[in-house]
């Protein structure tokens, strides 16, 4: 079992950055592949980037393919997700999750946990 915290959310203008924090805990943290999601008012929750379980492999949607970077730090417990360059629509409540599974997964279906969700704002 893993329990998860996001951390980094905010108000900023668009064109700024955010560095959004997962932190895990649990003894099995790297056997996880990790995902951020965001679900914005009024939307259904999207799929915003994934990480396999070493960081060897990420994925991310097409809306932020290129602004956004996934990282996690095993060691730490840690997954982060860097967001540059953003836009208004970026305004949502993101997610972090866990999926046990060697398969990096894009459907939140497949993940078993969640955190909470840290709001991020941003405006034009």
């Amino acid at each position: 079992q893993v329990q998860l915290v996001e951390s980094g959310g905010g108000l900023v203008q668009a064109g700024g950055s955010l560095r959004l924090s997962c932190a895990g805990s649990g003894r099995q943290f790297s056997n996880y592949a990790m995902g951020w999601f965001r679900q914005a008012p009024g939307k259904e929750r999207e799929f915003v980037a994934a990480i396999s379980r070493n960081g060897g492999r990420t994925y991310y949607a097409d809306s932020v393919r290129g602004r956004f970077t996934i990282s996690r730090d095993n060691a730490k417990k840690m997954v982060y997700l860097q967001m540059n360059s953003l836009k208004p629509e970026d305004t949502a409540v993101y997610y972090c999750a866990a999926d046990w599974t060697l398969v990096v997964a894009t459907s939140g279906r497949e993940y078993d946990y969640w955190g909470q969700g840290t709001q991020v704002t941003v405006s034009s």
